[in-house]
């Protein structure tokens, strides 16, 4: 496998309309930051894996059958008797923001136990790729721990996306994992670090782990890439008919893996910097044209079109 990753695969009830009565009506998505990386690259060609948990129920056999028909292979894809499927209510605001509720206490992806790692998946992986929600029960986040220590041990390089959820942690703290490559949001490197600036928050960061490359992902205002002493910037591609973000900062993350996994972590210059940058920007901006994100990752040339 090219990327494997590690995480929580949910139901994202996402507003669509009202019915007749003015009662809101919300649209089942199948969601998940790790799927949704793993989702764009094998938009983009590469072999991918999901390790995880989800209910034995009507929610389950969907989001099994929505990974399965990305490309996503799905043998690490467990099922719970007992705990139902992760579902999050998905609020979103006139500018595309959104506000998430979730109902997990608690919900399937929490029920991976260390036990249950597929090992032989893991060691396989070029990239481990995982998040933050799978850290926010004992079990589960010890199993984490352990596929990130087989990872390392099999010489696979190690992604890091927190995706903050705040509502989910009783501790904050258990966030904070070091990896190779790490990919934050503004306001996320805000919370971590304490610093309004982003490269105040970077150098934070370097002190206390030694992260190669990071990417701060700014919304409106694009991205950056730390990669050693050298920073780069990258404009955004905004688009008039953007109808929320669900999913821009994972399918910006799943461009940056694709880049690292075509051209390496090492000795990047500051033009390969930028095309990374760039590339993944513009399909960031796609995404927030469109309902959901696990099914509707923009083709790669649909991407060098904007380009």
């Amino acid at each position: 496998m090219d990327v494997v990753a590690l995480g929580e695969l949910l139901i994202d009830f996402t507003e669509n309309g009202v019915s007749g009565q003015g009662n809101p009506l919300f649209e089942a998505n199948p969601g998940g930051a790790p799927c949704n990386v793993l989702a764009m690259l094998s938009r983009l060609g590469h072999r991918t894996a999901f390790i995880g948990k989800v209910g034995n129920d009507f929610f389950g056999k969907q989001l099994e059958d929505a990974i399965t028909e990305v490309g996503i292979d799905a043998a690490g894809l467990l099922k719970d008797d007992k705990v139902h499927t992760t579902l999050a209510l998905v609020h979103t605001y006139p500018d595309g923001d959104r506000d998430f509720s979730f109902y997990r206490n608690p919900g399937a992806d929490m029920m991976l136990m260390e036990e249950e790692l597929p090992e032989e998946i893991i060691r396989g992986a070029k990239i481990f790729h995982f998040g933050t929600l799978s850290m926010t029960h004992p079990g589960v986040r010890a199993a984490t721990k352990k596929a990130i220590a087989v990872a390392k041990e099999a010489g696979a390089l190690i992604s890091f996306d927190p995706n903050i959820r705040k509502p989910l942690w009783d501790s904050m703290e258990d966030a904070r994992e070091q990896c190779d490559i790490l990919k934050i949001s503004d306001n996320e490197i805000q919370w971590l670090t304490g610093k309004e600036d982003y490269t105040d928050g970077v150098r934070w960061i370097r002190e206390r782990y030694p992260v190669p490359l990071i990417l701060v992902s700014m919304g409106k205002e694009g991205s950056r890439a730390y990669y050693k002493d050298r920073i780069v910037e990258a404009k955004p591609f905004l688009q008039p008919n953007t109808i929320e973000t669900t999913g821009a900062g994972d399918t910006f993350c799943a461009c940056v893996l694709h880049y690292v996994l075509e051209h390496g972590l090492e000795g990047l210059e500051e033009k390969d910097l930028k095309e990374m940058l760039r590339f993944a920007n513009a399909a960031a901006s796609l995404i927030t044209t469109r309902k959901g994100a696990l099914r509707v990752m923009p083709e790669k040339e649909e991407i060098e079109k904007m380009l």
